[in-house]
């Protein structure tokens, strides 16, 4: 039986959340922003030690907040979904300050507000357009203590134009995933592939 997990990908406008996803998926990127206005699910599948997951990505319009209750998140469709996500992946470009204190409030909200176990909930946040690298508004190694260490979330930085580091950041949100007990029988995480077919890349 193939499982089905859940990922919500979240961020402020324009750090480049569906060009990371369209670069994993369909390995495509555009250089013509397009703003993100409703919700949008891709659907690709991927091998994990032997195992076929399903893949559920939900690419999330911004939203002022995190849905704090099941009934604002049915309210607003933008955020349907959002709360039961089985894990979270929060983009901010790395050159753009106010795309990082919108992720460091998401966050906070998730753990507030998730339903069920919100602590062992798999988060991981990602630092967009790293070929910006001189523009950064702070260094690398003081955002990944921070986050590492103060958030206790994951920290990956990528470039989504250059497809640097993409394959890696789903590698790392799947490896916290099965850190955090999300499948018991797993002691090392190895994604062989995601099916050409289905829209998966390989690992």
């Amino acid at each position: 039986m193939v499982e089905t997990l859940s990922i919500a990908v979240i961020g402020a406008p324009g750090v480049g959340k569906t060009s990371i996803i369209r670069q994993f998926i369909y390995n495509d990127f555009s250089e013509v922003y397009t703003p993100t206005r409703t919700r949008y699910v891709y659907r690709p599948s991927v091998i994990l030690n032997g195992n076929m997951y399903d893949l559920k990505i939900l690419d999330v319009p911004p939203i002022s907040s995190f849905p704090s209750s099941s009934s604002q998140e049915w309210l607003d469709l933008r955020c349907r979904g959002v709360r039961n996500a089985n894990a979270y992946i929060l983009v901010y470009d790395i050159c753009c300050v106010e795309s990082f204190e919108y992720v460091k409030m998401i966050r906070q909200q998730i753990v507030e507000h998730r339903e069920g176990s919100s602590s062992e909930v798999p988060i991981l946040v990602v630092g967009n357009k790293r070929d910006l690298q001189r523009q950064r508004f702070m260094p690398r190694r003081a955002v990944s203590v921070l986050v590492k260490k103060t958030w206790k979330c994951g920290y990956v930085e990528c470039s989504a134009k250059f497809n640097w580091h993409i394959i890696l950041l789903f590698k790392e949100l799947l490896g916290i995933a099965v850190a955090r007990g999300m499948r018991q029988n797993h002691t090392s995480i190895r994604l062989q592939g995601a099916l050409q077919r289905n829209r998966c890349t390989i690992m």
